[in-house]
């Protein structure tokens, strides 16, 4: 049974930085390509970061990128998702997810689809205060 939790979500004023942590159990983090999402109230799931199974490639979407950093661990099985310069509308739960590895072409083509993640975390939220 794979299981994610995230961590390192709360309250931060617009300008400010936090770092989120998601913990992989019950199976092998380096066969899991891991992206962060972000779902605020009555929206569908965003896309935010995905990096590949071995660290050395990621993406991001465009309203995060320069300001937000995805890495990961694969010795404590985590990823980390950095967060800069927060603005108000960052505020959301931010869920990290888990694919199992995939062949590059698939996952070009589904890093950023959340339907495409086999896995799911219970969440952390964030807020950015104005």
């Amino acid at each position: 049974q794979v299981q994610l939790v995230e961590s390192g979500g709360g309250l931060v004023q617009a300008g400010g930085s936090l770092r989120l942590s998601c913990v992989v159990s019950g199976g092998t983090f380096r066969n899991y390509e891991m992206g962060w999402f972000r779902q605020e109230p009555g929206k569908e799931r965003e896309f935010v970061a995905a990096i590949r199974y071995a660290g050395g490639i990621v993406y991001y979407a465009e309203s995060v990128k320069g300001r937000f950093t995805i890495s990961r661990d694969n010795a404590k099985s985590t990823v980390y998702l950095q967060m800069s310069s927060l603005k108000p509308e960052d505020t959301a739960v931010y869920y990290c997810g888990a694919q199992i590895r995939k062949i590059s072409s698939e996952w070009w083509r589904t890093r950023d689809e959340a339907a495409e993640y086999d896995y799911w975390g219970q969440g952390t939220q964030v807020t950015v205060s104005s």
